[in-house]
């Protein structure tokens, strides 16, 4: 899965994914899980599933989605409450 993440580096593998996605993970040979994952862009799941958050965020970025998007995502927090919290120097409010 870490690999399909870094190839999206790569402007012509970006288009490659977006045309078809299940066809580009089935070349990555994911399992049926992380594929599921990756297709219903699943972020914790692919952590779970052995993602590197680094490598994950490529995705995500094809997506539109920020590193704090992705942080709520992880602490159960919304991305403006993640960053709040970031700027808050790690913590909640409250």
């Amino acid at each position: 899965m870490n690999k399909l993440f870094m190839s999206l580096r790569d402007a012509a593998n970006r288009e490659r994914f977006l045309a078809d996605e299940t066809a580009y993970c089935r070349e990555f040979g994911l399992t049926a899980e992380q594929e599921k994952a990756v297709l219903d862009r699943d972020w914790q799941a692919m952590i779970d599933l052995g993602g590197s958050i680094f490598y994950v965020y490529k995705l995500a970025m094809m997506d539109g989605r920020s590193m704090q998007y992705l942080g709520g995502v992880f602490t159960g927090m919304g991305e403006d409450d993640f960053l709040a919290a970031m700027r808050a120097g790690g913590r909640r409010d409250g």
